[in-house]
């Protein structure tokens, strides 16, 4: 199998699991596990904040949609990645019992990452500067339409 093929299937997997636990989150279709102990009070509070909720399901929800899309993969592999970094903290420190599942979403995470990884280069260089305008490429007018500085 080639590479990109098990990058689409890495990429699919990792869509569809965040797209269905994001839609679970507003419909309730699938039933929660019980948590106890610090794990419920860590849900509890995030809870009962009232927004936490809502954001984290939102956002696994329209990245999983990019995902599945394969539009804007960078994009929703950063907006997943603290979702993931929390999902996988939470099974290690509060969980360890049931941390095969974010072992896996991790795994597919940084796979598909990294079979993007040229997407990330500016993003990860350690020095940058803002791009000046007069270095910025010139802009394009659509056909037919004078722009508005050349008619003033």
């Amino acid at each position: 199998m080639s590479t990109l093929k098990i990058t689409a299937a890495a990429r699919l997997a990792l869509g569809f699991g965040f797209f269905v636990f994001g839609l679970n989150g507003f419909l309730g279709f699938m039933p929660n596990p019980p948590h106890e102990g610090t794990a419920a009070a860590f849900l509890g509070g995030l809870g009962a904040a009232g927004y936490m909720f809502p954001l984290i399901k939102g956002t696994e929800l329209v990245a999983g949609l990019l995902l599945l899309a394969n539009r804007f993969v960078p994009l929703a592999l950063t907006m997943l990645a603290p979702v993931v970094v929390n999902i996988l903290a939470f099974h290690v420190f509060l969980e360890p019992a049931s941390l095969a599942i974010p072992l896996v979403l991790t795994g597919l995470g940084l796979f598909v990452a990294w079979s993007y990884r040229d997407s990330f280069r500016a993003v990860l260089a350690q020095k940058s500067a803002p791009r000046s305008s007069s270095t910025a490429p010139p802009r394009k007018e659509a056909a037919g339409h004078e722009s508005a500085v050349a008619s003033a």
